[in-house]
């Protein structure tokens, strides 16, 4: 049984996805936040399959705005080499602030639209 807290934000998720896709032609970039690291994620959601990734552990920061924007940084890096320059933004529940808003604007500054 979940929390009320863990029922709050899974019903966000489901809110936010219901209206969020990805595609081979724009993939959805979701970002995941936790105590330990951040990740960044570029979903084909058509055939189901994770494109591009990149977390603070692969670039050695620490899972704090720094870190996010090393994070989203490295996406849009991996992103251009796969030939992909727009994106779908999926917050994943959590809040446009903080963490989250530093990942989606250092992805812009490194080349991707959303």
């Amino acid at each position: 049984m979940l929390s009320r807290k863990a029922q709050l934000r899974h019903s966000r998720k489901k809110r936010i996805r219901s209206r969020v896709r990805g595609s081979a032609a724009r993939p959805r970039l979701t970002v995941y936040r936790s105590l330990l690291q951040v990740t960044a994620q570029l979903i084909d959601d058509d055939a189901g399959k994770t494109l591009a990734a990149a977390s603070t552990r692969e670039s050695k920061a620490k899972p704090n705005v720094e870190g996010a924007k090393k994070v989203g940084a490295l996406i849009a890096k991996k992103a251009k080499e796969a030939k992909i320059s727009t994106v779908v933004f999926d917050r994943n529940a959590y809040a446009y602030h903080g963490v989250i808003k530093e990942v989606a604007e250092a992805a812009r500054a490194g080349g991707l639209q959303f």
